[in-house]
């Protein structure tokens, strides 16, 4: 159980509340920071003191967790150009003429990042009909250094001015993927920590209007500290677990920090997050990594072998860290539980997009959690169609997964898609947008309450005793039509009966 923040609520009951599929009503007693009392409406003895809200009937759930953000980037993404709509490398280029011809020479969207003008991010190469270049982006920018990173964050598609300025090598295809991209989207990352942390409390502050009350955070740093400066800052949105990386791994072990340990100085909100480990790459880029070639040739790539994989859990096992492996090919997912079942460790693996059928069991069989991100299926539906053809009923296999034993945590991968929990509910049990385009794979959805079991740390429902982290909704998750609830309308959030958005209902 997460510790009670200092600041956390002593006394507040939130008077004529429902719980989904319900109609009585009820009162919930919260004190200190925790559900302390459930009672049916108005049979809990008023305290001189506490506060009473009448909150006329809306409907109260588990506050919501994203298992899976890159916080910093998301943040950055908002203040980035986007290039999500683009069909062709020919109209992401159009995007960029459009910015450049529109802002002067001195003008930019990146504050600092090495000088850089133009940043964009969100494009989607692995479904245009045409294929970026250097000599494409060069005629659009004026000279200008810029970089293009694609939605999944494994590429980034520089002009000559940018490879001039950060001195790394491009071919004609201005590409880099997988760790060089790494390493690129971390330099243009180095802003004023001023103005990132910033623009991460608005991001944080719009995803408590969306219920949310903690994220796990896998930024691509040693996190702790961020986080640490972050909430001495005055940050208090919701809770993070702040990720490991296997380089940090020496440092983390010699400061005496193991997974879901409370930092000091972080208010309660600050936990130390799990271990990411990368295994391969990602379906965009073709590089996740594939028992079956790509249309066009290769595997993708095993970037960590199943013997130094199986070395890291162990270590994570002696250490403390849970060990988080990022594997979305079904070979990488493969290597991933073949090294689980070695090492004898409980963990998670993060996205699990392509699972062979053999292997659907393993997950339950293991202990393992796997963490999704159901809006992907939506985003990559048409990427998997034309790379994955006739393998796509075990792709984003939400249903296969469950069935199996495995224990199921959404999220977004922000900013793969968007830090709405909403959104990715929506897709877990429709398996389709609200733009009329028919359901992709609908036998892998999830029922709702499914979806918010797997969005509450297994919560579901409220419980005595637990943290009171909630979320207070307008309608009922269980009943509204499937358009509402994917824009579910959330009057207010809690984090341990403080209210970190709809304090004035």
């Amino acid at each position: 159980m997460p510790e009670t923040p200092a600041d956390a609520v002593t006394d507040l009951v939130l008077a004529a509340v429902r719980f989904p599929g319900e109609s009585a009503l009820r009162d919930v007693h919260v004190l200190e920071g925790l559900v302390s009392r459930i009672a049916p409406a108005g049979e809990l003895p008023r305290v001189p003191g506490s506060r009473v809200l009448d909150l006329d009937g809306r409907y109260v759930i588990p506050g919501l967790w994203d298992e899976h953000v890159h916080m910093t980037q998301w943040a950055l993404a908002t203040n980035r150009i986007d290039l999500s709509s683009a069909a062709s490398a020919r109209e992401a280029a159009d995007v960029v003429r459009s910015y450049v011809a529109d802002h002067g020479p001195t003008e930019g969207n990146s504050d600092a990042g090495g000088g850089l003008a133009v940043v964009g991010v969100g494009f989607r190469d692995a479904v245009w009909g045409d294929v970026p270049s250097l000599d494409l982006l060069d005629g659009v920018t004026r000279g200008r250094p810029t970089a293009l990173l694609s939605h999944d964050l494994h590429c980034v598609w520089l002009n000559s001015a940018a490879a001039k300025r950060f001195n790394v090598p491009v071919d004609e295809s201005g590409l880099l993927r997988e760790e060089p991209a790494f390493e690129l989207t971390r330099e243009l990352g180095r802003l004023p920590d001023t103005v990132v942390d910033a623009w991460v409390r608005e991001s944080a502050q719009a995803a408590a209007a969306r219920g949310i009350v903690g994220i796990v955070d896998f930024e691509m740093t040693w996190n702790p500290d961020v986080w640490l400066r972050r909430v001495a800052g005055g940050f208090g949105s919701f809770r993070v677990d702040a990720g490991i990386y296997p380089q940090d791994l020496d440092r983390a072990v010699a400061e005496g920090l193991r997974t879901g340990q409370v930092l000091d100085g972080g208010a309660g909100l600050l936990r130390v997050g799990p271990l990411k480990v990368l295994i391969d790459g990602s379906l965009n880029t073709r590089t996740a990594y594939c028992v079956d070639p790509y249309p066009h040739g290769g595997r993708g790539l095993l970037t960590v072998s199943e013997a130094e994989l199986l070395d890291l859990l162990v270590r994570a096992r002696e250490s403390g860290f849970v060990p988080a492996v990022h594997a979305i090919g079904d070979g990488a997912n493969e290597v991933a539980l073949n090294a689980f079942a070695a090492a004898g460790v409980r963990g998670r693996i993060e996205h699990a997009q392509f699972v062979r059928s053999q292997d659907f069991v393993r997950f339950g069989e293991l202990g393992l959690t796997a963490s999704v991100q159901p809006a992907h299926a939506l985003d990559d539906r048409d990427a998997a169609d034309s790379n994955w053809a006739g393998r796509t009923d075990r792709v984003f296999p939400l249903r296969s997964l469950l069935a199996a034993g495995a224990t199921l945590a959404l999220g977004s991968d922000a900013p793969v898609a968007p830090l709405e929990p909403w959104l990715a509910m929506s897709a877990a049990t429709t398996r389709a947008r609200q733009d009329g385009r028919g359901p992709w794979h609908p036998e892998q959805a999830l029922t709702r309450p499914e979806a918010l079991t797997a969005s509450t740390r297994g919560r579901g429902r409220i419980m005595l005793g637990d943290p009171a982290d909630l979320a207070v909704l307008d309608g009922d998750p269980l009943e509204v039509s499937d358009a509402v609830f994917a824009a579910m309308p959330v009057a207010a959030t809690l984090v341990a009966g403080r209210f970190t958005h709809g304090s004035g209902i």
